[in-house]
């Protein structure tokens, strides 16, 4: 049996990203980093429309540096938010965007919360994400055996791993797009997402992106649910290791829905 945390409940990006930018601009707040500057951040989506919204919340100006592959919805729901939105040519986010996007920043005195090496993305899943999830699992007298996430900046499922593994057996499999393929939110180690390699995470599941795709249409078509590619992607992973593992207790992240995924899964729905 499995149980998915709906990340897409929450209410800015419609995505888990809202936790991490909150705490990064709460906690840079706090620091007094953030006064009245502007926001640079490199970003394929959910990070820059959560960004977006509140930075309109809080009267900062936001630019998003997006690399090409980003969906049109994500640039449209950017627009709408009115941020500053800058096309690059860059494949994937890597640490080579991530230091071009923070001369940028320095260039023009604005602040770069840098997701991709921001402690304080770390910290908010494995103080929030975790613990609710460990809440959630106690409420029906259950503790998770194995957690199946995709790791993108890796702040989630490194922060969620380390937590569960200072208190319990848990086995944590890590999801990333098979080689030479994209999918939205997920990205492979060779972009060397920095909390990775500071947890233990037990697994690696490679997933193509039609695997993906057809990952959102299992659930979509069996429980009701538009959930989007990196969430499909977790399906699947979940569907190739579940055998393996046997009867446990699964606990499967959800990072966003759907809907931003709309061109994607039209272009898939072309081709079958």
């Amino acid at each position: 049996m499995y149980f998915a945390k709906l990340e897409f409940f929450n209410p800015f990006s419609r995505s888990i990203k809202d936790r991490a930018v909150f705490n990064m601009l709460m906690k840079a707040i706090e620091r007094g980093d953030i006064n009245g500057t502007a926001l640079f951040e490199a970003t394929s989506g959910n990070v820059g429309i959560s960004l977006a919204a509140l930075s309109n919340v809080l009267g900062i100006e936001f630019r998003a540096y997006l690399p090409k592959p980003t969906p049109k919805a994500t640039q449209v729901l950017l627009k709408v938010l009115g941020a500053d939105v800058v096309m690059t040519d860059f494949e994937t986010i890597d640490p080579t965007m991530v230091r071009f996007v923070q001369e940028e920043a320095r260039k023009a005195g604005a602040m770069n919360l840098n997701q991709f090496e921001n402690n304080d993305n770390f910290d908010a899943h494995y103080r929030f994400t975790a613990g609710e999830i460990e809440e959630q699992l106690r409420s029906i007298g259950k503790t998770p055996d194995v957690i199946i996430a995709g790791i993108g900046t890796s702040g989630h499922i490194a922060g969620i791993a380390s937590y569960f593994k200072e208190r319990y057996d848990t086995t944590v499999v890590g999801v990333v797009p098979a080689r030479g393929e994209k999918i939205p939110g997920i990205k492979r180690l060779e972009t060397k997402p920095k909390w990775y390699f500071q947890v233990d995470i037990d697994r690696i599941v490679e997933i193509t992106r039609n695997e993906a795709i057809e990952g959102a249409f299992s659930v979509a078509r069996r429980d009701g649910l538009l959930i989007g590619l990196s969430s499909g992607a977790v399906v699947k992973a979940y569907e190739k290791i579940s055998s393996e593992f046997g009867e446990k207790t699964y606990v499967l992240i959800f990072p966003d829905d759907g809907f931003k995924y709309v061109e994607v899964f039209e272009s898939y729905l072309g081709m079958i």
